[in-house]
């Protein structure tokens, strides 16, 4: 199964990579871009570096082309062998030296060429960058509608390159328990597969959101029991792809 629940880390803080490890989410990012401050960005290299040395597996973000820092970021993380997470994804030649990448879409550019970036071989995974492409656009990055256009790109992209659905955005609030249940709720109708988190109290709550609720399993097992043979189930015309849905929600 696909990963659902990617920890953002700073990679400044060794402290917490293990707390974020503990925190049970499905992938751990070491974080050297947006979490980083300027000045700190070589410290910060060097924990992630030792701590990957030390036999712990992660992802790392790494700073983007065209800033100071790329070069010793990917020299870092190809000499390691790690999943990379490449920020403002926009070209398929700088995914394609990468031997395992998430590109994370937040620009729109990066947007309109989704089905490049997701058609990269080692693209394993497209992610979604909303507040970074909320600052591009002028909009505010916590209402969905001005990002439907651009979630419905990384979903389809995703879906035509056979990759597993993306993976959403940050929700920044991490108070409002309410409001992260809300956008985890939405990303998974939009057709999403998983969720950036900034907190690891966020992790529990997010996999529970993409988990199939009750009546959803309950629909799929009188699907998967009626059988292919039957056209009908609570009155609704049951074909192969519905028998197929009824199987991804049972696990099968």
């Amino acid at each position: 199964m696909a990963p659902v629940t990617f920890l953002f880390v700073p990679g400044d803080r060794p402290g917490r990579f293990g707390k974020a490890v503990a925190a049970g989410a499905d992938v751990v990012i070491l974080d050297l871009e947006d979490a980083v401050a300027p000045e700190n960005k070589d410290a910060a290299r060097n924990e992630v570096a030792a701590w990957l040395d030390a036999g712990h597996a992660a992802m790392v973000r790494i700073n983007g082309p065209g800033t100071p820092w790329f070069a010793a970021d990917v020299a870092v993380v190809t000499a390691r062998g790690v999943p990379v997470m490449v920020p403002k994804a926009e070209s398929p030649g700088v995914l394609a030296g990468f031997r395992e990448v998430v590109a994370l879409v937040e620009t729109a550019r990066g947007v309109e060429r989704a089905g490049e970036l997701a058609a990269v071989p080692s693209v394993t995974r497209l992610a979604f960058g909303s507040v970074d492409l909320a600052a591009e656009l002028g909009v505010a990055p916590e209402d969905p509608e001005p990002f439907t256009y651009a979630r419905s790109r990384l979903v389809i992209a995703s879906a035509a390159a056979g990759l597993a659905p993306p993976v959403d955005g940050v929700t920044t609030d991490l108070r409002d328990g309410g409001r992260l249940a809300a956008d985890v709720r939405y990303a998974r109708r939009m057709g999403f597969g998983g969720k950036l988190c900034v907190h690891p109290d966020q992790v529990a709550a997010v996999r529970a959101g993409f988990e199939p609720t009750e009546a959803e399993r309950a629909w799929a097992r009188r699907v998967v029991t009626a059988g292919a043979s039957v056209s009908t189930v609570d009155g609704e015309l049951v074909d192969r792809p519905v028998l197929a849905r009824a199987r991804r929600i049972l696990g099968g």
